[in-house]
């Protein structure tokens, strides 16, 4: 049935609303996906996963950066059709669950976003650590070093990540719109040191550079770096070997909108937010690579980025080398602070879409009543912000102290790709019963395409698990997560039966906002 016609039944949902505010800004859509997109996490942890490729020769970040962009453009169309038909609370979460059913639609939206996003959410609070300790590190502060290096202090990492994630929680807890406020201003923030990182290596120079990497010490030179380095600008298959990396951090991303689209005051910030955010994502990735090659040479940033000493033990990325050769300590420091603050603006993301997910679950009857709950003094979602505190913290200390490494929950995105082939999919279903004419055969196509590119994803992060996190923390969390909502689905369904209320109703209407 049409969104139109469909009619509401009494009883099928938790309650007549979900109790949330239209306080959502264009604006603030913006910079939810581009909290979600992590450019500035990507430039400062991408050394961690070339240091791990089988080669780096032709190895090109700007094509890679391209490609990823290229291979998100169906996924643009869907999101941008899907959240103008139907803009609810959980996004995806109802297209899929409406067009596919509960058993189906509800476990794999359960795995594939909003527990994946847990898995995410740690994985970038770890990551935080590790900016914290470089940016001292780089700044002269030798004792952070242990900070610096993933797995090095599982237990102060640990710490300092969960108390981060905690009073990004509390916010949000207390002040729900303040949450949304924060992540505009740490957008700007982000933005602009990316900006001013552009200036201060452009300002240096190659003379800049090389300076700064002679005067590092430990045998390290520039000529040394670069000439390591062999090979041409451009190898297609080793420059695709990097591609799910720029899919796992940032265009796919920019989806974090949709899931709050009840929210969102206009239809104009519904249609524009994602293309606006992918494009803006699309300049400032590409656009770092672009001057770290220009200013520090090719040979030099593929070598630098290949060699695990500079990355392990001198924290090498986009980040320290503007830092580096700033001459200014004021300069330094802010530029460093803008690294953190994209981290952090990460884990404000998920602390947000997370909920918003585990809401439309409980509304639905899916997951138990009380992840509805929405604070009537705040209007915030207390107990579904809470339950990802918990679950996060606990995926936190098991990176920490399992794998010493945030890179051991790259697997984990296994979910997601199963989960967005599922939403092409429920795309082009969609199309073939309520579309006509030209809308129908670009979202029909769109929903293909998006479908095909995310099976090619899966199949890369299977065949690299050295690269992207194959192992039994990840691949299990993927899997406990399906099961786990699978059975969350089955026990409500018979709960709610015994009571004379048939949940599945629930998936054939759109909920209220």
């Amino acid at each position: 049935m049409a969104p139109s016609k469909l009619m509401k039944r009494p009883g099928v949902f938790l309650r007549d609303s979900t109790g949330l505010v239209k306080n959502v800004t264009l604006l603030d859509a913006i910079s939810l996906n581009l909290s979600s997109m992590s450019v500035g996490t990507t430039l400062a942890i991408i050394g961690f996963t070339t240091i791990l490729l089988p080669s780096v020769s032709g190895l090109n970040l700007v094509y890679a950066s391209i490609i990823g962009f290229a291979l998100s453009i169906p996924q643009v169309i869907v999101y941008t059709m899907m959240s103008e038909r139907i803009s609810r609370t959980g996004g995806d979460y109802v297209w899929v669950s409406r067009t596919f059913g509960g058993l189906f639609g509800g476990p794999i939206s359960f795995m594939g976003f909003a527990l994946e996003a847990i898995a995410y959410i740690a994985l970038v609070t770890l990551s935080t650590v590790s900016a914290i300790g470089s940016v001292g590190l780089n700044m002269g502060y030798s004792n952070l070093l242990n900070l610096a290096i993933p797995g090095a202090d599982p237990a102060g990492q640990f710490i300092i990540g969960a108390g981060i994630f905690t009073a990004i929680i509390l916010l949000n807890i207390a002040r729900p719109r303040a949450g949304f406020k924060f992540l505009t201003v740490l957008m700007a923030v982000g933005i602009f040191t990316i900006l001013l990182a552009f200036a201060v290596l452009l300002v240096a120079g190659r003379t800049g550079v090389e300076n700064y990497v002679n005067s590092l010490g430990g045998g390290i030179s520039y000529d040394a770096i670069a000439s390591s380095y062999s090979g041409g600008t451009f190898n297609l298959a080793n420059t695709m070997l990097i591609v799910p990396l720029f899919a796992f951090f940032v265009y796919p991303w920019f989806i974090a909108a949709p899931a709050v689209g009840s929210e969102i005051k206009s239809r104009r910030s519904t249609k524009w937010n994602i293309t606006l955010s992918a494009l803006i994502a699309l300049i400032l990735m590409t656009g770092s690579f672009g001057i770290l090659y220009y200013v520090g040479g090719f040979d030099f940033i593929n070598g630098a980025l290949a060699n695990p000493n500079l990355v392990n033990n001198y924290s090498f990325n986009f980040w320290t080398l503007a830092m580096g050769v700033s001459g200014n300590a004021a300069l330094a420091w802010l530029l460093g602070i803008g690294w953190i603050v994209w981290d952090i603006a990460a884990i404000g993301y998920g602390i947000v879409v997370i909920s918003r997910y585990f809401l439309a679950q409980a509304f639905d009857r899916f997951l138990p009543s009380q992840m509805a709950y929405v604070s009537p003094r705040t209007g915030s979602p207390v107990v579904a912000h809470s339950v990802d505190l918990i679950v996060s913290i606990a995926l936190i200390g098991a990176a920490s102290f399992l794998y010493g490494s945030f890179v051991s929950l790259y697997g984990a995105a296994l979910a997601n790709w199963i989960y967005f082939i599922a939403v092409g999919a429920a795309a082009t279903v969609y199309a073939s019963r309520h579309e006509k004419g030209g809308a129908k055969a670009v979202l029909a196509i769109s929903g293909v395409l998006m479908s095909v590119v995310f099976v090619y994803l899966l199949y890369e992060f299977l065949v690299l698990p050295s690269i992207y996190g194959g192992n039994l923390l990840a691949y299990g969390y993927v899997a406990v997560s399906y099961i786990l909502g699978l059975g969350i689905y089955l026990a409500s369904r018979q709960y709610y039966g015994k009571r004379g209320i048939d949940i599945s109703l629930a998936f054939k209407e759109i909920p209220p906002e």
